[in-house]
C-alpha cells in the first residue's frame, strides 16, 4: 500500500471512529489537544472535529462545529457557558493570574513514624519505605525513603488547600480534586526531609457550574535542587 493510500485510509477511520485519535496520543499531546478543543469551543468528550482549514465555503471562520453521527458529518453550534456573578468574578481574576506562583507553602518534616503510619493504613511495607536498617545496607539511597503516594496523599496540606479558616476560594460552594494530568517523581524524598510545594496556575476554563483550573505543583525538599513530585492537578470549583 503506497503511503498516500495509507493515510487516505487512516483518515477516513479517524472520521468514523475520532476517539481513536485521542487513543494514540501521548498524555503531554493529549493535553495540547484538550487545550485546542477549548480554544476551538469544542466539547471534549464528543470527538467533534473542525473543518480542515476552518473556514466555511465563503471563507468566512466557522462557529458550528461538526459532529460525526453515523460516519457522516453534521453540524452542530456547541453552546456559550454561562457564568454566574461569582464565577464570572473569579474567572476574570484568575485569568490575569495565569503563568503565576500563586502559592509557597510552609516546610513538612517527612518522619519515619509518618511513613510507617501511611504504610500501615495503605498496606504498603516495601522494605525501602519501612525497613531502616535494611535500606542502610541495601538501598541506594542508603536510607528509607517516602512513598510516592505519600507525597501524592500530603499535597491538599502542602497547598494549604485544606485550610478551612482561609479557604482559598471563598466565594465557593465546593471545591472538588477532580483529578491529575501527570505525575513525576523526579528525586527520592528520604526520611527526615523537610518538602514544601510550590503552586503554580496554568489554565483556567468555565465549565457548567462553576470553573476548572489546571495548577503546576512542584513539591521541593531542602537543600536539593531536584524536586520529589511534579504535578499537574486539575481542580473544579463550584458556585
Amino acid at each position: 500500500m503506497k503511503v498516500v493510500d495509507f493515510l487516505k485510509h487512516k483518515r477516513e477511520i479517524l472520521a468514523q471512529h475520532p476517539f481513536e485519535l485521542k487513543d494514540w496520543l501521548s498524555p503531554a499531546i493529549r493535553d495540547y489537544w484538550r487545550e485546542f478543543q477549548q480554544k476551538a469551543h469544542l466539547h471534549p468528550l464528543l470527538g467533534r472535529v473542525l473543518d480542515p482549514h476552518g473556514e466555511t465555503q465563503h471563507g468566512q471562520q466557522q462557529e458550528s462545529v461538526a459532529q460525526v453521527v453515523n460516519g457522516q458529518p453534521a453540524m452542530v453550534q456547541e453552546p456559550a457557558i454561562e457564568l454566574d456573578e461569582a464565577a464570572a468574578a473569579l474567572y476574570a481574576e484568575l485569568q490575569g493570574r495565569i503563568g503565576e506562583e500563586t502559592h509557597v507553602g510552609e516546610w513538612l518534616h517527612v518522619s519515619q513514624q509518618m511513613i510507617d503510619q501511611f504504610a500501615a493504613v495503605t498496606g504498603d511495607h516495601q522494605w525501602i519505605h519501612t525497613n531502616p536498617e535494611r535500606a542502610a545496607a541495601e538501598s541506594p539511597f542508603k536510607t528509607t525513603i517516602a512513598h510516592g503516594f505519600l507525597t501524592l496523599a500530603l499535597l491538599p496540606q502542602l497547598t494549604g488547600s485544606v485550610d478551612e479558616s482561609t479557604p482559598e476560594f471563598p466565594t465557593a460552594r465546593m471545591v472538588v480534586n477532580f483529578g491529575l494530568d501527570q505525575v513525576r517523581f523526579p528525586y527520592p524524598i528520604k526520611v527526615e526531609s523537610n518538602i514544601r510545594a510550590r503552586t503554580k496556575l496554568a489554565r483556567v476554563t468555565p465549565i457548567k457550574g462553576g470553573l476548572e483550573l489546571l495548577k503546576e505543583i512542584k513539591v521541593e525538599i531542602e537543600g536539593i535542587r531536584r524536586p520529589g513530585c511534579v504535578i499537574e492537578s486539575v481542580t473544579r470549583i463550584y458556585f
